[in-house]
């Protein structure tokens, strides 16, 4: 039985505003054919059995979701572990692990009935011991994890019987329930004593969900196999294969080859490079908006972009419109804040820096960099502005816009340099240990809005996600009166309030929100779009039996 109580309201207009977007900018399947050896409009029973060959662009870390601050582990992870809730795709909270739940009248308390039929991959049962366990390993100060601060706002954790577990917290937490989805989940049975950093268990994970992994072979493949003891039924595929391959052009020709099933397209492929009679008789393509974003970010522990000055003058300096149509070729929209257009918590109203090279140009002036002897370039001191933007390889989009930014840059004097890193290097050499002067990433961002481990002053450590060093005492407060209140109008006024002092300080440059265009070879059935994306259904995809085809890969 579940209550009617202040959270639940908040998750009611959650539910009811968020939903009111997912309509507007409904997912499409623009392209679709069948396989070629097969009629155009045939239908198919569900079948079990067949591969699907994933690309994918980074190269997982670690397949424990609480360590893994990468979307290529969380990827995989989310094969492997499931969490106590999960959106549904109307954007509702439903069980998973958890059959229901009861929230107390003043929200501060909850309580999950879990599921009596779920077992790890190992045989053994899922009990709520399991899930206070994972709690206190992520709340744990030696659990090096950038996502333990929803759990630390936790009171008391306690397991009522073996399939009952009670939460109760000292204040209102408003994403409280939606905290408790794929992240505090682990097998006591197999990591009670154990250090999780430093055992083999973080990549070869044991976990409950609809894939086991068979096989990891770094930089190269990632190989599941499907759980056929899953508590919500064996998936129809058998394998699921991720091939770790960075360059783009080269994952698009694995693709046209018959070396990969699924993709996610850049805007030129998926534009122009699929508009063939083979891809359209072969494939069907999606596009859908994303809860997502790409920026510039600053170190703000860098005496140049300490001065506001100069953050402006950059903001100035780039045409996000150029960005949308020359890389995105018009799929995407820019970014104005750290929320997506169209959903309650976006402020539309924030300030726009319109490109005027010039007036970036006087903003640099006033910050004591200026053209002292004619070549163009600026200097203070004797020192040219000159420093490095860091991204990761395997990202075609970004790069491209990195080329147009330093471009943009060098117009108004200042010289950007470029560096692409593997991923891993990237984060644990460069971000973790703040050793970067900008960079241009994007996040993945969740249907709640609280974003205190981005913004926060508090969340400045390594592995932790404010690694630009932003502080400011009013976002603080906005951001804890944000998370402690369930009433969504207060909610919103405390994130427009956020919304305008970031875009008034610049700690970004909020660059696009992006479409995604994932590819799929129209052997596979069953993908029904919703407003979450494709992927969410994926143990219910299947290959027809007389369609399925088998790769060395699998060997």
């Amino acid at each position: 039985m579940i209550f009617i109580n202040k959270a639940l309201i908040f998750l009611i207009s959650l539910i009811l505003l968020t939903t009111v977007y997912s309509c507007q900018d409904k997912p499409e399947t623009l392209e679709e054919a069948t396989d070629g050896s097969a009629a155009k409009d045939a239908v198919y029973e569900p079948d079990y059995g067949g591969t699907l060959i994933q690309a994918m662009s980074g190269r997982p870390s670690v397949l424990i979701p609480m360590l893994a601050g990468d979307s290529a582990s969380h990827e995989v992870a989310g094969l492997i572990f499931n969490g106590l809730v999960k959106y549904d795709t109307d954007l509702k909270i439903i069980g998973d692990l958890a059959k229901s739940w009861e929230i107390s009248e003043d929200g501060l308390e909850i309580v999950f009935h879990l599921r009596k039929d779920v077992r790890w991959a190992d045989g053994k049962p899922f009990t709520a011991e399991d899930v206070l366990f994972g709690y206190q390993t992520i709340i744990d100060e030696k659990t090096p994890t950038a996502y333990k601060e929803d759990y630390l706002q936790v009171k008391t954790a306690e397991v009522l019987d073996p399939y009952t577990f009670r939460v109760t917290y000292s204040k209102p937490f408003a994403p409280a329930l939606s905290s408790w989805g794929s992240l505090v989940v682990l097998p006591k049975h197999l990591l009670e004593g154990k250090d999780i950093t430093k055992i083999p268990y973080r990549r070869d994970p044991v976990g409950l969900g609809p894939y086991i992994l068979k096989e990891w072979e770094e930089g190269a493949k990632l190989a599941l196999e499907s759980n056929h003891n899953y508590f919500e039924g064996r998936p129809y595929i058998d394998r699921i294969i991720y091939r770790i391959i960075p360059d783009p052009a080269t994952r698009f020709l694995e693709l046209k080859a018959g070396g990969l099933d699924y993709m996610g397209l850049s805007p030129l492929q998926y534009t122009r490079q699929t508009d063939t009679k083979t891809f359209r008789q072969n494939f069907r393509k999606y596009r859908y908006p994303v809860f997502s974003y790409t920026y510039l970010g600053f170190n703000l522990q860098n005496s140049w972009f300490k001065n506001i000055q100069v953050r402006r003058a950059f903001a100035h300096a780039i045409d996000k419109d150029e960005i949308i149509s020359a890389v995105l070729f018009g799929l995407g929209r820019p970014a104005t804040g750290p929320y997506v257009p169209n959903t309650w918590p976006y402020n539309k109203t924030v300030k726009q820096y319109e490109f005027d090279p010039e007036k970036a140009r006087r903003l640099l002036s006033e910050a004591g960099w200026q053209d002292t002897n004619g070549d163009g370039m600026v200097e203070r001191n004797g020192m040219p502005f000159e420093f490095t933007i860091l991204s990761n390889i395997g990202n075609d989009i970004r790069e491209k816009t990195a080329v147009i930014i330093q471009q943009r840059l060098k117009d108004i004097g200042v010289k950007a340099n470029l560096k692409f890193l593997e991923w891993s290097t990237f984060i644990n050499e460069f971000i973790d240990k703040r050793r970067f002067d900008a960079v241009m990433l994007g996040w993945s961002i969740g249907l709640d809005p609280d974003q205190y481990d981005i913004w926060h002053s508090s969340k400045t450590g390594e592995k932790e996600f404010n690694f630009v060093s932003y502080s400011n005492p009013e976002v603080d407060n906005l951001l804890e009166q944000g998370r402690r209140t369930f009433d969504i109008e207060e909610r919103k006024k405390a994130y427009f309030q956020v919304q305008e002092i970031l875009a008034e300080e610049l700690p970004y440059i909020f660059l696009y929100v992006p479409d995604a265009l994932p590819i799929i070879h129209a052997r596979v059935q069953g993908i029904k779009p919703s407003p979450i994306g494709i992927g969410y259904n994926l143990p219910k995809w299947f290959v027809p039996k007389k369609l399925q085809r088998y790769s060395s890969l699998e060997k």
